[in-house]
């Protein structure tokens, strides 16, 4: 059975940090992914009737954790995040390792490596709902910045990104999509790809919702990040 997925937008006109409600469908089991700030997520957790097993972390950036504790302590949750990340996280209680999964009832998800934006920083890949939650490694148009890799890591893991099927939905940690914008525009050369991709993000962003999500198919389309041929264009592009 498929993930219920639910955004929610935290620290909104500063960081833009989305943080992510999800439920199992088959289960009802939900957790919430990077808890930014407490009050819109308990305000939807609310509005669902849902009270969490589990808080999941992607990589111990402040942004992405400041409220563990408050969630953990308000609905009794466990913190989960990358074993070797455990002394960065903040009320961490359950470690998980690259390459192994773990399930939120029925929905599995595989735990990828994407060391670089932070080492330790992990992805979230459910693959019966084709959906992939990226932290801070993958945005709309752009990537995360390098505050502890190198961009050889990064270009790596973008790497591991680019194999995911077509299909995969990915989730981002920041609503980055019209600061990328202009530079994606100008790398496309203002192409149809590029056009129809800012056309239904602008669309999304004026009716208060995230500019996606969209699939990985389209992002490599789009994302000049995700359409260097080389390292070195890669490094090019920073």
């Amino acid at each position: 059975m498929p993930l219920q997925i639910h955004p929610v937008l935290c620290r909104a006109g500063t960081m833009d940090n989305y943080s992510y409600i999800i439920v199992d469908e088959e289960t009802l089991t939900s957790a919430v992914i990077d808890p930014s700030e407490a009050a819109p997520i308990i305000t939807k957790l609310s509005q669902l009737n849902l009270c969490p097993q589990y808080i999941l972390n992607t990589h111990h950036h402040f942004d992405h954790t400041d409220e563990n504790l408050t969630i953990k302590e308000k609905y009794g949750a466990k913190i989960i995040g990358n074993q070797n990340d455990r002394n960065r996280i903040p009320g961490f209680d359950i470690g998980v390792l690259p390459d192994t999964t773990f399930s939120i009832g029925q929905s599995e998800a595989q735990i990828i490596d994407a060391s670089a934006h932070t080492q330790g920083h992990i992805l979230w890949y459910f693959p019966s709902s084709q959906a992939l939650f990226t932290g801070d490694t993958l945005f709309n148009l752009c990537i995360g910045g390098l505050f502890e890799g190198t961009p050889q890591q990064m270009y790596n893991v973008l790497a591991k990104i680019k194999r995911l099927p077509d299909n995969t939905l990915f989730y981002p940690g920041h609503e980055y999509t019209l600061h990328a914008a202009q530079e994606a525009f100008l790398y496309n050369n203002g192409n149809e790809e590029i056009r129809k991709y800012l056309s239904l993000a602008e669309q999304n962003l004026k009716q208060g919702l995230p500019a996606g999500p969209f699939t990985l198919e389209q992002e490599k389309s789009c994302n000049p990040y995700l359409q260097a041929k080389s390292l070195e264009e890669f490094k090019s592009l920073f």
